[in-house]
């Protein structure tokens, strides 16, 4: 019987981690593509008679564009990507889910770098597949794994004692609407 009922817990994780997936990747792919317009008007120009604003300095155009999809991620991510979780954070993970995003940039930035200063191409397909398709597959993994454990974690994870009845699952900071 114990078989049994471990098999349905098992499925039952699955199942809310694939929705956990589904949704965090809808709300990346939102704040992606806000983001990819943003990166390609200002480093490409589309339809401003050849003028791009930040054409030469394609790694500032990134992290502006992606700071405005990061506004964006945080809150589809807390309201709606991981509303099931609780975050311990005074201030409900907003600055570590920055840092997160911050530090994670890095690895779509690093591949523009190393496309374009190390390859040489720096055509608009270049520049995309480099930091919008590769950087961005690596980046997004990373995030999704580091905000789930960091950040936005499962209730369970807060009992600190081997005791259920004496230990409060949820600590006071993160009581409360959760998905808000």
């Amino acid at each position: 019987m114990d078989a049994a009922v471990s098999l349905l817990d098992m499925g039952e994780r699955w199942e809310r981690f694939a929705g956990e997936v589904g949704r965090f990747l809808a709300v990346g792919l939102l704040a992606t593509i806000v983001a990819l317009i943003l990166f390609n008007f200002l480093v490409h120009g589309f339809n401003t008679a050849n003028f791009a604003l930040l054409n030469d300095q394609p790694e500032l155009a990134y992290l502006i564009a992606n700071t405005v999809g990061m506004a964006i991620s945080f809150q589809g991510t807390k309201g709606w990507a991981f509303r099931e979780r609780v975050t311990n954070h005074p201030d409900g993970g907003l600055l570590a889910f920055i840092g997160i995003n911050l530090l994670t940039m890095l690895i779509p930035m690093g591949c523009l770098l190393i496309s374009r200063d190390l390859i040489g191409v720096d055509d608009p397909i270049s520049d995309n597949i480099s930091a919008n398709v590769i950087g961005l597959l690596m980046a997004n993994t990373a995030r999704f794994f580091l905000f789930r454990e960091l950040i936005f974690r499962h209730p369970d994870r807060f009992l600190t004692s081997t005791d259920e009845s004496t230990t409060d699952p949820v600590p006071p900071s993160a009581r409360g609407r959760v998905g808000g």
